[in-house]
């Protein structure tokens, strides 16, 4: 059996995990706990650990099989190689690890952050709150550098990763 992830429509990866184990698809989505954001109550509620994608178990992914799953409603296209149609399967570790995370209970959180270029916002500290544009980003190190208009003059302020959010 070999792994095979597929890409939804945005917010739609309940309905295609519901329609392709309707079709007797063995599908594995990946969720994790978090606090909601509303306003007037907080509560944990359960969120794909990846948006927009899930996972199937497939034997052999032959062109019946590809289109019985390319016809489910909410997906786009199943992953693989961009110069054929062909479906690239995922190694049986990375789910293994995976499935392993979400047995653990742990809490999980999903970090994005932001492109040099791109607005980003500042999370903590004595300038949190402040928006800027990310000048310079060392991915491995955690490190940011973005530059903030204060007063007309443009200030550059280096950052670590967790003082920083992608706007």
């Amino acid at each position: 059996m070999a792994w095979y992830a597929i890409h939804t429509r945005s917010r739609h990866e309940n309905k295609v995990e519901w329609g392709l184990t309707q079709k007797a698809i063995h599908v594995f989505l990946p969720k994790m706990e978090v606090w909601s954001k509303r306003k007037d109550r907080r509560k944990k509620i359960s969120i794909p650990m990846f948006p927009g994608y899930l996972f199937v178990d497939s034997l052999l992914m032959d062109n019946s099989v590809k289109l019985n799953i390319l016809k489910t409603v909410g997906v786009v296209r199943i992953l693989g190689k961009q110069a054929s149609s062909e479906p690239l399967p995922v190694p049986d570790d990375k789910i293994e690890a995976i499935q392993r995370l979400i047995r653990s209970n742990v809490e999980v959180k999903r970090v994005q952050y932001p492109m040099v270029g791109h607005p980003a916002q500042i999370v903590d500290g004595p300038l949190k709150d402040i928006e800027g544009i990310v000048l310079e980003a060392d991915y491995e190190k955690e490190w940011f550098v973005i530059s903030v208009e204060l007063l007309q003059r443009a200030v550059a302020i280096k950052l670590a990763g967790f003082n920083i959010s992608k706007l």
